[in-house]
């Protein structure tokens, strides 16, 4: 199988896989902090057996200011999958994936609020283009206070993630892997005075999804991420992330029964096409790193390409 081929298998497989989040967060039972909690929990010790076993803990990179910013990035990655599942709660899993979309544009104004970076026109128009697309994705009425609610905490969500993106590319020299293993380390301790044990004592079978969510889609599809980003072309990279929400309206739709409506409908393409481009003509020409949670690594075998948004 040719190197581009295998990494298109990857990471499509990695964004089906994130696509089916929603309902392991759901199925599980548990409240948003105690699903990330164990989240991290077990998302730590698959990362960390794979970086074991792989030797990356040897010459791994880190020096105090890596670490921090590492570290740093975690707090941001932990509550952001907290607003995140709360939106799920709050609204669809459907709604709450399509503005979590809204992350490039979140980057773009960190760049120009914290770096000076100049918006281009073009940009301005995109980001008008996906503000119109929100408006009619969130299909708001007055009195519907649990969609509005939805709505604020995946904008909160996208913030968050856009925050850790800008922190985490300022690491260098570092397998990503290593980076997202102290990230979810971070949330341990983080997590540990909102997390209600004692509610989760009963969960029964809502334990195997807890623990799908850090084997599956914390160990698992990062690895596959990984893997596939030293392989692949930021452009493709950048058109294969919508491989994710396309798979989570589906799988909400199916086993939920949960749809978007017309007008909603109507709204989804013109943030995919924003996001797309917005991040397209944000990325340089040759390969660059990702950020967290998929996490930036730069080591020059697995450096890789643009931010897929994976949950």
């Amino acid at each position: 199988m040719r190197n581009e081929t295998r990494g298109t298998v990857e990471l499509t497989l990695a964004m089906v896989l994130s696509g089916t989040l929603g309902v392991f967060v759901v199925e599980s039972g548990a409240s948003p902090f105690e699903v990330v909690f164990f989240r991290c929990l077990f998302g730590a010790a698959a990362l960390g057996a794979y970086s074991l076993a792989r030797g990356f803990f040897t010459g791994h990179g880190f020096t105090g200011r890596k670490l921090g910013l590492a570290a740093l990035g975690g707090v941001f990655i932990v509550f952001n999958w907290v607003f995140l599942f709360e939106a799920y709660e709050a609204t669809s899993i459907s709604l709450a994936t399509v503005v979590y979309h809204t992350q490039p544009f979140f980057l773009v104004l960190l760049g120009a609020v914290l770096l000076r970076e100049r918006i281009s026109a073009g940009k301005l128009g995109w980001l008008a283009l996906a503000f119109a697309g929100l408006v009619l994705v969130s299909g708001v009425r007055p009195g519907e206070t649990a969609s509005l609610k939805g709505l604020g905490f995946a904008l909160a969500a996208a913030v968050l993630y856009a925050l850790a993106t800008f922190v985490t590319k300022r690491i260098t020299g570092v397998r990503p892997h290593l980076i997202a293993l102290v990230q979810v380390l971070t949330g341990l301790p983080l997590l540990l005075p909102f997390a209600d044990f004692g509610a989760v004592g009963g969960l029964g079978t809502g334990w195997l999804w807890l623990v799908g969510l850090g084997i599956v889609h914390t160990g698992l599809m990062y690895v596959l991420m990984y893997a596939a980003y030293a392989k692949l072309p930021t452009a493709k990279i950048a058109v294969l992330a919508f491989t994710y929400p396309a798979v989570a309206m589906g799988v909400d739709w199916a086993v939920y029964g949960h749809h978007i409506g017309l007008v909603q409908a109507l709204g989804v393409p013109l943030i995919v096409l924003a996001s797309l481009k917005v991040t397209l003509s944000g990325s340089a020409p040759a390969r660059v790193v990702a950020p967290a949670p998929r996490t930036a690594g730069h080591e020059p075998e697995a450096a890789s390409p643009a931010a897929t948004r994976a949950g």
